[in-house]
């Protein structure tokens, strides 16, 4: 099984398949969620947060994964992925820090831990503490939804924390979901194996068996965040 793609959404293209184009548009639909549950929704703050976190989960925190143990394969070398990691994170924290400006020091800590977030889970800093299913939901679910609403509303409310703890349990689940699918793709060498039907047919176990109702529910989820987020950005936009 050597030659199985990494990832239902890879390509030829290394950079394509580093971002994880679905999981990057799933995860910022909850900026954009964050963002237009707050009482009024500011343009220019909303479109901040969205490069932010493009910046941050979208391309920091994928590259530096690649770059911790390779998962993906890819021949992107060490010093391009080290120096387009640095750059984005970097890119994000001074978005963050021209917005105090305007949001004021309310968001002073939420810049300071996305980039600990990053850097801990991706690198499994700490011993790889955060690397976890709950530390990836709240550092890819919760933590987008109630950044983007605090850099509209200057504050944290009740709708917030709900919309982040729903954020939460979906981005649990599509890590219940991947961590099998990865494992079948990533590293297993063979499968083998039948199911044996009550009137006593038998449906063979194979990769594509196993993998195919996993990737299938986490391709419906990541498109179904982005028509949510698109639906709500044009209630509240228009």
């Amino acid at each position: 099984m050597a030659d199985r793609a990494p990832a239902f959404y890879a390509r030829r293209s290394d950079w394509w398949t580093v971002l994880h184009p679905p999981y990057t548009v799933w995860h910022l639909s909850y900026v954009v969620i964050g963002a237009c549950l707050a009482p009024h929704v500011d343009v220019v703050r909303l479109l901040a947060s969205v490069v932010a976190f493009l910046l941050a989960v979208g391309v920091a925190a994928h590259v530096f994964d690649e770059l911790h143990g390779r998962p993906l394969g890819t021949a992107i070398p060490d010093r391009v992925l080290t120096t387009v990691g640095i750059v984005s994170l970097a890119g994000a924290v001074a978005l963050g820090v021209a917005g105090v400006d305007r949001v004021g020091l309310v968001l002073v800590p939420f810049i300071v831990v996305g980039p600990v977030l990053v850097l801990a889970y991706d690198l499994e800093l700490l011993g790889g503490r955060l690397h976890t299913d709950v530390g990836f939901a709240l550092a890819w679910g919760a933590f987008p939804v109630l950044t983007a609403y605090v850099a509209q509303a200057d504050r944290v409310r009740v709708e917030a924390v709900l919309a982040a703890a729903a954020a939460f349990g979906l981005s649990w689940a599509q890590r219940a979901l991947s961590t099998p699918a990865r494992l079948v793709r990533r590293r297993a060498r063979s499968v083998e194996g039948r199911v044996v039907l009550d009137d006593g047919t038998t449906q063979p176990v194979d990769a594509a068996f196993l993998i195919r109702p996993l990737e299938r529910a986490l391709r419906a989820m990541s498109w179904s965040m982005a028509a949510l987020a698109a639906a709500l950005a044009v209630a509240r936009l228009t």
